[in-house]
């Protein structure tokens, strides 16, 4: 499975999206399950899909699906266009 299609997997997954709602330019303040709770259930998800570990900083200072791309294209994780 493409990294794009796991994190839609994970967001659909955390945030009870419609997975049609999913998007790259998808924000924050446009997911209302995207609350304290939902910042730790996307760090742990992101961390067992992706090995990759967010500080709490780094999960507090996410503000929409392309913030998380991004994070995670910095680490090595790489994302189709």
């Amino acid at each position: 499975m493409e990294n794009e299609s796991k994190l839609q997997e994970l967001l659909v997954d955390v945030f009870l999206l419609d997975p049609s709602e999913y998007h790259r330019a998808l924000r924050r303040e446009e997911i209302e399950t995207w609350d304290s709770l939902g910042i730790v259930s996307l760090a742990v998800g992101v961390e067992e899909t992706f090995g990759y570990h967010m500080t709490p900083e780094e999960a507090t200072g996410l503000t929409g699906v392309a913030d998380i791309v991004a994070l995670l294209e910095t680490k090595g994780i790489r994302f189709g266009d």
